[in-house]
């Protein structure tokens, strides 16, 4: 007999309980049932049921043994999946929780492009900083950045790294002077990035062989969006840690000045995370490809010259 199969049939008789419940469900006789938990038992030595005239029970070893054949047989249907994703398309939603200035400019563009060549799949995004919950939330993907919490049951992959820059305009920093040092900073007016209310971490500064240099900005200007921090800095309201994709155009067109040059630009990291699972839904790893492949060039540190990260 072959083991996969009998292993299938014992598990269905205890999950119903009887071998003539599972006779019925999988359209076999009733003896034949019997045979293939006989073959289990033969080719191991140990019995797996317990059998009297009324009434049948695990032994101690089988409960052990069905346990472990309950995970044999969701990697065997997952490996199966595995051969199915390749002769199909991904279908049906895709739901897809990010950052709300991250996800539109970033996450959203691929994820668009990936629903025009599959006409099949379909998105439900959430563009949020409220840190949604993979599981009560429902969501088949959540997409972070900056450091992550540890939190069992969920896998995450990098899929992109910005470098973060410090820059000011050229208007502010004639009335004020150019900070040389990180010690500068605490002299000049910072623009604060809160999320939720609360300002998301201070600005950090790697350091070779220790840890990144940290300053905790203070302004009178206080905002949760990106794009408006970056509008007011370019306004001579004061010093901004941004994004360097985010800042990019208006540095190389002069409305901003990229402070301490000398000093390496810290690298914030973006995930793809999603909760484990025996075998990954084909449209959810399609879309974490997609946006490990497009992200990356997204946060090129230059538009021609470097390659991307």
């Amino acid at each position: 007999m072959d083991r996969l199969e009998s292993m299938a049939v014992f598990v269905r008789a205890v999950d119903l309980g009887s071998f003539a419940a599972a006779a019925t469900v999988l359209d076999l006789s009733g003896p034949m049932v019997g045979k293939h938990v006989r073959f289990l038992e033969d080719r191991l030595g140990v019995r797996l049921i317990n059998r009297t005239t009324r009434r049948q029970s695990l032994t101690d070893f089988g409960r052990a043994y069905y346990e472990r054949c309950r995970l044999v047989l969701a990697e065997a249907e997952a490996a199966d999946a595995l051969a199915a994703d390749q002769l199909s398309e991904p279908r049906g939603n895709l739901r897809v929780t990010m950052p709300a200035h991250f996800g539109r400019h970033c996450v959203t563009p691929v994820l668009l492009q990936l629903a025009r060549r599959y006409p099949t799949l379909e998105l439900d995004l959430s563009l949020s900083d409220r840190f949604a919950d993979l599981a009560e939330d429902g969501y088949d993907l959540a997409i972070r950045t900056g450091d992550l919490d540890d939190k069992a049951g969920v896998i995450a992959r990098r899929v992109a790294r910005q470098h973060m820059v410090l820059c000011a305009a050229p208007s502010y920093l004639e009335i004020h002077g150019e900070p040389r040092r990180i010690e500068d900073l605490a002299d000049h007016q910072a623009i604060v990035y809160r999320r939720l209310g609360m300002i998301v971490q201070p600005w950090l500064f790697p350091r070779e062989e220790q840890a990144a240099a940290e300053f905790v900005p203070t302004g009178r200007l206080r905002l949760d969006d990106l794009d408006a921090i970056a509008d007011a800095a370019a306004g001579g309201m004061g010093l901004a840690w941004l994004p360097h994709w985010l800042v990019r155009e208006r540095i190389q067109a002069g409305a901003l000045v990229e402070l301490l040059p000398d000093q390496p630009r810290y690298p914030y990291d973006c995930h793809a995370l999603w909760l484990r699972t025996p075998h990954l839904p084909l449209k959810v790893r399609l879309a974490v490809d997609a946006l490990a492949a497009a992200l990356p060039k997204m946060m090129a540190w230059s538009l021609a010259g470097e390659l991307p990260l």
